[in-house]
């Protein structure tokens, strides 16, 4: 483990190939868990707890800069600097909101390379939503997506690359960070921007691990919620998992057809595999399953399709978001308030846990389904100045 750790090359298989800048040359210590940490320190002749004491700076306490590591000794941060980096993604522009969220484009630490060029550097984007007693971070796991529902923006980017474990924990890091001076007790993240998550399962996971350790970033498991378009062997593995996240489910549709239709994924997965998935998963006694439906205007918004959602989830342990479809380039309509809560109606109607989800950050292209590396309408460039959102009314 040690010889990989200290050689030059990244230490994720699944991270992106060096290239670049000397800096870019060192290997990354972001995403390395506290067992990898301890285990290196202790075979270059330090003790383990040294490691230990690195991922609690990185991870716990949010230091960057090696110099900044107080509870590391001198010459070991000395050591670390020469050899190593913290990548962290370059924040390239912040898109503020009108109701406070803030929506980041970053452009990663490496190249990539590949059919985009050696000098190519992938991005990505992270939205930041303040709320009060909480805030919750929405994170990229590609990327770029190749589910390809047609629905969303993002799938219109293809897929660029799978992100590292340190890039995906990096997206948090750097939200919290940037709002340091002004966060609120509670921290939720949600893995529902860019890409499938359970398409990148292993670094996905290695992430998810360091945030729900409460030696690293001490979140809640019931604060970390994972979003899939239902691909089902990732769910039978994420089902095994002895530390995992809250599971939600993009249901957005009544039949395999509809289904088909708009998230071509259905016709590998379909309606009886995912929800047998579904009710095989097993659930913690304070847990129930999300199901988000999209509700596209005159396509799968009826009463009849609302019927056809609660027999679909009869008998399982679940509540369902209805999100009414957000504005994009794409040929479909948001409906209208009074559909959505005739659906509504239709489900609460059958003692279904329902509720009608508006998402945040319209105004920047930062609400669900809208990531698409939209580079109009910049920015803030400190935080502080980001208003209370409005009290629930």
């Amino acid at each position: 483990m040690s010889r990989e750790i200290q050689s030059p090359a990244p230490l994720d298989p699944n991270g992106p190939a060096p290239q670049g800048s000397r800096d870019s040359l060192k290997a990354d210590l972001l995403g390395r868990s506290r067992d990898d940490l301890r285990a290196w320190l202790a075979e270059i002749g330090e003790p383990a707890y040294r490691g230990s004491q690195l991922y609690h700076a990185l991870y716990a306490e949010r230091r960057f800069d090696f110099a900044r590591m107080s509870n590391v000794p001198a010459t070991l941060r000395q050591r670390l600097a020469k050899d190593f980096r913290i990548g962290l993604p370059e924040i390239a522009q912040r898109f503020l909101s009108g109701d406070g969220s803030v929506r980041y484009l970053l452009v990663l630490a490496d190249s990539s390379g590949g059919r985009h060029g050696s000098d190519f550097r992938a991005r990505i984007e992270a939205v930041f939503m303040p709320s009060p007693g909480r805030q919750t971070v929405c994170i990229s796991t590609q990327a770029g997506c190749a589910v390809d529902c047609h629905f969303c923006l993002t799938a219109q980017l293809g897929l660029v690359r799978n992100l590292s474990a340190g890039e995906i924990v990096a997206q948090v890091l750097l939200a919290l960070e940037d709002h340091r001076e002004a966060l609120a007790p509670r921290t939720n993240v949600v893995l529902m921007g860019q890409g499938e998550p359970l398409l990148n399962y292993d670094p996905v996971v290695a992430a998810i691990r360091i945030m729900l350790d409460p030696n690293g970033m001490a979140l809640a498991p019931r604060h970390v919620t994972l979003s899939t378009s239902g691909i089902v062997p990732g769910i039978e593995r994420l089902a095994t998992e002895k530390i995992r996240p809250r599971l939600a489910i993009s249901l957005n549709a009544s039949n395999d057809e509809q289904r088909d239709t708009i998230m071509p994924i259905n016709r590998k997965y379909p309606l009886a595999m995912l929800l047998d998935a579904c009710r095989k998963y097993p659930l913690r006694p304070w847990e129930q399953l999300t199901f988000e439906y999209v509700l596209l205007d005159g396509f799968n918004d009826s009463p009849e399709d609302a019927r056809r959602v609660a027999r679909l989830l009869s008998g399982l342990r679940a509540k369902i978001n209805l999100i009414p479809w957000n504005p994009g380039q794409l040929p479909y309509r948001a409906p209208s308030p009074h559909r959505v809560e005739e659906f509504r109606e239709v489900l609460s109607a059958k003692s279904m846990p329902v509720f009608v989800r508006y998402s945040r950050g319209q105004d920047v292209s930062a609400a669900c389904g809208q990531l698409a590396l939209s580079e109009t309408r910049p920015v803030v460039s400190t935080i502080a100045a980001v208003p209370a959102p409005a009290p629930p009314g």
